[in-house]
């Protein structure tokens, strides 16, 4: 007979390989221990560890060695801060407060006092401006935590412009990480009221936060989707959701309390905050944030391994891009402290898992998630590798491969065939931000939730022992004349070349198939491979005749988006613009093609020099099933 477990042994069970799941699972979740909300993590933290240092932020690459350094109980202060001034200034819990910046010292407590006194409602500042005022629209936020004139010009007056047009009531500057001596003022905004966020907090009372606290149920962040297939959405999360990711994430480490964990992700994204502010709250780690450019940074790269042996670096998180670079970067410090190398977010080439390897001698650890499902729902085991997959399902989340019948209904599949993956479980979010009233946010599911079950969008397929092999996104798939075809099935026959290191292959138009593959390819430094020797490689390398893409075209970098998740959307572009060139060479009276993506098919405008000219192109374009338009030049004879 054992004894009745600790508290906190239910909080930490072993969890150390894919074989402790069943064991985890056989205690509920609820009878674990966990905070209640974000909020509550971070009081604990600052409750046991009050003068362990919490977050040490980098001012830039070039400063690494003198950070702005903040304890648990001066990050719990700060946040009391920032959440009294906000409720001040009307905040409400079903009110989002919107933060545009880069990554600075201040934006971490802001963050978190967002989801405190109301909503988070983080913004990529890079996002068209129609975009942001659309996410605007939709989350109600009227106050926008931004970056100020010293930190990001651009953010801020991207900011002024979207107070002048009767968004936003109040806009609160952050300042560059170290900054010293008073700040510049502030030029006014019409109909806003500016201030600087910590001078407008200074007297508030750090202490406790004097509105009504969160609830487990109530939404802390509204967090944009990545905009690869078009406009962003905002994906709700609720505080059991957080809390709940990020306790799968600190019980699954391998790290303790004394291990230093590294972030370079904007905050903006699922990953930044629930990897590199969450889940170290769990356990008191310290966190060393790089620079307001984080990863974007080309400074960082040549400085990182010193960074790691300074700082005694344990883990850290990025996406293959990043360790692309690193594996090139030669080791000129002590990286012993270097442990967990966690990758996600797009598929990890092979070169790169053994280039970092071969570079670091530690292994990276694959995970899967989205922002729908809060952050991570799959990890992988550096002991118990298993190729090509993205690992294990996370404890208390659930997955299924399936597909949609005639009456829509999921219909499971057998193990190792591919459909389309399903997740259900505590960190699965509540719908879609589409608005808001007075009663608080308007969520709606837009088909994606069915039953408690997410539609990933992703295929996948489960081997025997449940771990979960990627094979794209429903929507990349390439349809031939009807005919379906899995670009990863090509993008993996590239990938075996060995002067290849990166692949994406997409839908070029076709005036008789609809669509054929297209493939776009990055290779290694010092490469001799030609495209028509790769356009080879693949055709004897793909499994069926149809697969074998039309055209390949070697790059210098496959397009990401600011995450780091391949952006195919733009690809399709490229691939709809070179057919429409070749189809109208030597048409007379063209003068442009342009070619801009969309949800889904690329939108084509041919401009022409005169009326007679139209009726050619059109019957040339219409051979094609993508949106096309027609216009004639402004200078053209009436």
């Amino acid at each position: 007979m054992t004894g009745k477990p600790s508290a906190e042994e239910l909080l930490w069970p072993r969890y150390t390989g894919p074989a402790d799941l069943a064991a985890i699972e056989s205690v509920a979740l609820s009878a674990r221990g966990l905070p209640d909300t974000t909020y509550q993590l971070l009081a604990r933290a600052a409750a046991r560890w009050p003068d362990r240092t919490a977050v040490s932020v980098l001012p830039d690459a070039a400063h690494w060695p003198a950070p702005a350094t903040e304890s648990f109980a001066g990050l719990l202060a700060d946040v009391h801060r920032y959440a009294n001034l906000l409720h001040g200034l009307g905040v409400r819990r079903g009110d989002a407060v919107a933060l545009m910046a880069p990554n600075c010292a201040e934006l971490i407590p802001a963050t978190l006092a967002a989801q405190l006194a109301g909503i988070a409602a983080p913004l990529n500042g890079s996002l068209s401006a129609r975009h942001l005022a659309g996410l605007l629209g939709r989350s109600g936020a009227r106050v926008l935590i931004a970056a100020g004139p010293e930190l990001a010009p651009d953010a801020w007056a991207a900011a002024g412009t979207l107070a002048a047009d009767g968004l936003l009531d109040c806009l609160l500057a952050l300042r560059p990480t170290g900054a010293v001596g008073p700040p510049p003022p502030l030029p006014p905004v019409a109909g806003a009221r500016t201030a600087y966020l910590a001078e407008a907090a200074a007297d508030e009372d750090a202490s406790a936060f004097r509105g009504a606290p969160p609830g487990a149920g109530d939404l802390a962040a509204l967090f944009h989707t990545g905009g690869t297939t078009g406009v962003p959405k905002l994906a709700a999360h609720t505080h059991a959701n957080e809390v709940a990711d990020a306790w799968m994430l600190a019980a699954g480490s391998v790290l303790d309390e004394e291990s230093v964990v590294f972030a370079a992700l904007p905050l903006f994204h699922v990953n930044a905050l629930l990897v590199t502010v969450l889940a170290p709250l769990f356990r008191g780690r310290p966190v060393v944030w790089a620079g307001p450019l984080g990863y974007r940074e080309p400074e960082l790269y040549g400085l990182f391994w010193k960074i790691v042996e300074r700082y005694r670096i344990s883990a850290t998180s990025a996406v293959p891009t990043v360790y692309g670079v690193l594996a090139q970067c030669p080791v000129d410090a002590d990286i012993s402290s270097l442990r967990s190398a966690l990758v996600g977010a797009s598929a990890l080439p092979a070169a790169v898992r053994e280039g970092f390897r071969a570079r670091t001698g530690v292994a990276l650890t694959e995970g899967y998630g989205l922002t729908e499902a809060t952050c991570a729902s799959a990890r992988s085991f550096a002991d118990a590798p298993r190729p090509g997959s993205v690992g294990q399902r996370l404890p208390y989340q659930h997955v299924r491969v399936a597909r949609q019948g005639a009456r829509g209904c999921w219909q499971d599949v057998p193990t190792g065939e591919t459909g389309v993956l399903l997740i259900s479980g505590p960190t699965v979010f509540p719908g879609y931000a589409t608005g808001h009233d007075d009663r608080g946010q308007l969520l709606d599911g837009l088909g994606k939730l069915d039953g408690g079950w997410l539609d990933t969008g992703d295929l996948a397929h489960l081997d025997a022992d449940g771990f979960i092999y990627l094979a794209g996104r429903a929507k990349d798939l390439i349809i031939r004349g009807g005919h379906n075809i899995d670009p990863a099935v090509i993008e993996d026959a590239l990938l075996a070349h060995p002067q290849v290191c990166g692949a994406a292959a997409v839908g070029r138009p076709d005036p008789r198939s609809g669509e054929v593959p297209a493939a776009y390819v990055t290779l290694t430094p010092g490469a001799t491979v030609s495209a028509a020797e790769l356009r080879e490689w693949v055709r004897q390398g793909v499994t069926e005749s149809a697969a074998a893409p039309s055209v390949v075209t070697i790059v210098d970098a496959l397009p990401v988006t600011d995450v780091g998740k391949p952006y195919k959307l733009a690809l399709r572009a490229d691939a709809a613009r070179r057919e429409l060139v070749e189809a109208l060479t030597g048409i007379g009276g063209v003068l442009d093609i342009t070619v801009v993506p969309g949800d889904g098919a690329p939108t084509a405008t041919v401009t022409v020099a005169g009326p007679d000219d139209e009726a050619g192109v059109k019957a040339i374009l219409g051979r094609y099933a993508i949106p096309w338009q027609v216009t004639v030049s402004p200078g053209a004879p009436r």
